[in-house]
């Protein structure tokens, strides 16, 4: 069966990388919506010459008119990487209509999390949320959970570093790898975000997090875990939106055969097993 895509945030970064993977599988995908926010000046305009992949038929749409695209495509899946607000509206307008989800926003406020949440579970319809969908992002998470436990009297700083355009920090996956270390600790602990000033002592129940900012740096994460006399570091990096883009493409699939309800990336590469 092809499955039936639809994708927002058509002309940002992962989202023109998302388009140009899955014309390369004509056989298993099919993209019959692309969508901009309002007003988009190239709006009506073939995504793939957009793209650099030669005339589609597919014009760039924009998401003032997304209940009606979607009730004329039919899509299987919704693909979403945008910013939060948008995304939390795409979310409840998608879901009422019976679409799957693949979300990979990031920056959502804890208010922000709920209504999405809430969507899904309103309208019965399967979701995938995840901060990072590359494989060895999640094995890096996974791992942190091991260290964790086994390094839980240590002290845990996070270090990301991503390129210069990137509008939201700490990092979505910065973020993530915290609540996997204090989900597996056992100790009090909270995050705090950088340093400045006269702060005293370290204490222990921190784990630090510290966002660098600069060229073209798809995204590097690092987390320390610091004792007396060694210390142990674990980094991930991306050397090619690529990674994130395979894994997005393995959630499209997933998605489209699972039964309703939320799930994550542990639940895609059965890493909860």
């Amino acid at each position: 069966m092809v499955i039936k895509v639809v994708v927002t945030g058509a002309l940002g970064r992962m989202g023109g990388g998302i388009i140009k993977t899955l014309y390369k599988y004509p056989e298993e995908f099919k993209l019959v919506a692309a969508i901009e926010s309002p007003n988009h000046e190239k709006k009506g305009e073939d995504i793939g010459l957009l793209h650099g992949i030669g005339n589609t038929g597919l014009v760039l749409e924009t998401s003032d008119e997304l209940e009606n695209i979607l009730d004329r495509t039919k899509p299987d899946v919704l693909v979403d990487f945008t910013a939060p607000e948008p995304c939390v509206n795409t979310t409840k307008i998608a879901s009422s209509k019976g679409v799957n989800l693949v979300i990979g926003t990031t920056g959502f406020t804890e208010s922000q999390k709920r209504e999405l949440e809430n969507a899904i579970k309103k309208h019965n319809v399967s979701a995938i949320i995840s901060q990072n969908y590359a494989i060895g992002v999640n094995i890096f998470f996974k791992t942190l959970e091991f260290l964790a436990k086994k390094l839980g009297d240590y002290d845990i700083e996070i270090v990301e570093m991503h390129h210069r355009f990137k509008k939201d920090a700490p990092s979505g996956t910065a973020l993530r790898a915290a609540e996997i270390i204090m989900d597996n600790l056992n100790r009090d602990s909270y995050i705090n975000y950088g340093r400045n000033g006269l702060i005293g002592e370290r204490k222990k129940e921190e784990i630090c997090i510290h966002a660098l900012r600069g060229g073209d740096v798809i995204g590097d994460h690092s987390v320390i875990f610091a004792g007396d006399g060694e210390r142990l570091e674990i980094t991930h990096k991306a050397s090619s939106r690529q990674a994130f883009i395979n894994g997005v493409i393995l959630a499209i699939k997933f998605i489209s055969q699972r039964e309703k309800g939320i799930y994550n990336t542990f639940d895609m590469l059965s890493l909860n097993e």
